[in-house]
């Protein structure tokens, strides 16, 4: 796909809403939000002992500063179409690689991350690229992927700041396991609440055949 069509789209509509003043502000809204994140994520990664990292939609690096104290910063990798979430993941987790790309055209070879991820990320994906994004994701896992979003047992579209079409609760654990039943097994999944440090999200591990 093209640049030039992609904006007529509704990917390239809210790929524009993100890499704009909207994202900025989400940036700038959400600086000091992840203070608790490490209670989840350092016990899972002393479980899973991944070598590589890769976040779609690492935003400013809430997660990756705490996925940097057990993977070695220069084998972590985010990506975001958000200028200004990267300059500050520069400045906050230093030795990490940021990359400037939609989440459906990841810049990353096939199998060549060991643990593949997103939060809060899949909600905001409509359905024509969806399915190419899980794509991305489960094409440059070696190991694992994983995603943290807002569930619901059908996808029912939910307002956002005053923007339509931009946030999707769904069942993606489902979603993952009917697209790509051959390549994925899930090994666990939960919840996280704000009582955790967290919005009201659930999570599906999944292991790579």
């Amino acid at each position: 796909m093209t640049s030039t069509n992609t904006k007529s789209t509704e990917a390239g509509r809210l790929e524009e809403l993100w890499s704009g003043e909207f994202g900025n502000e989400y940036v700038d809204r959400n600086l000091d939000a992840y203070d608790r994140r490490g209670e989840f994520w350092l016990p899972l990664l002393d479980e899973l002992q991944p070598q590589s990292v890769l976040e779609i939609g690492c935003n400013v690096g809430g997660n990756l500063q705490w996925i940097t104290q057990r993977v070695d910063a220069t084998h972590v990798t985010g990506v975001d179409v958000n200028a200004k979430a990267l300059r500050l993941l520069d400045q906050r987790v230093p030795g990490v690689r940021g990359m400037y790309a939609p989440a459906r055209e990841l810049p990353v070879g096939d199998r060549s991350v060991d643990f593949v991820f997103t939060m809060g990320v899949l909600i905001h994906q409509p359905e024509e690229t969806l399915e190419k994004v899980m794509s991305e994701m489960v094409r440059t896992s070696r190991k694992y992927v994983f995603c943290g979003e807002y569930f619901d047992t059908e996808t029912v579209e939910v307002p956002y700041r005053g923007h339509e079409r931009a946030l999707f609760r769904r069942d993606y654990g489902n979603l993952f396991l009917d697209l790509f039943p051959h390549e994925l097994s899930l090994v666990r999944q939960g919840d996280l609440s704000p009582e955790d440090g967290w919005d009201r999200v659930t999570w599906w591990l999944f292991e790579r055949a």
